[in-house]
């Protein structure tokens, strides 16, 4: 069995959003989002604040990459991340510390344990 290793690309999300930042970070988006199940970490390092636009920005670049099959996930400082949790969109993305960390989630496979699972086998072993 071949397994093969997806490309994860890295696009760095703009610092604050004007016309002439969205429309080349949407440029540069397009080009990726080419791919069949495109796997995608932005960058948002930069982003101190999250704004309305900002926002959309990122659920634009989630939606664009689910419609493929794809994923998005973010690597972000911590208070962009507090923010995200807050506004309950922790649970749309995957949040990361570093670009590295990102990457490195698409490579290995998620496992989700079923908390239902652990405690019936808990208690199977317990009788």
């Amino acid at each position: 069995m071949t397994h093969r290793l997806r490309t994860v690309m890295v696009i760095q999300f703009p610092a604050s959003l004007d016309r002439r930042n969205e429309r080349a970070f949407l440029r540069e988006l397009e080009i990726e989002m080419t791919a069949e199940r495109p796997s995608i970490v932005l960058d948002c390092s930069q982003l101190h604040t999250l704004d309305r636009s900002s926002i959309h920005l990122l659920l634009h670049c989630l939606e664009k990459a689910m419609k493929r099959n794809g994923d998005v996930r973010l690597a972000v400082n911590a208070g962009v991340m507090e923010d995200l949790c807050t506004l309950g969109l922790d649970h749309l993305f995957r949040l990361f510390d570093t670009n590295e960390m990102a990457i490195e989630s698409f490579r290995r496979r998620s496992v989700f344990p079923l908390p239902f699972v652990a405690s019936t086998l808990a208690s199977e072993q317990a009788a």
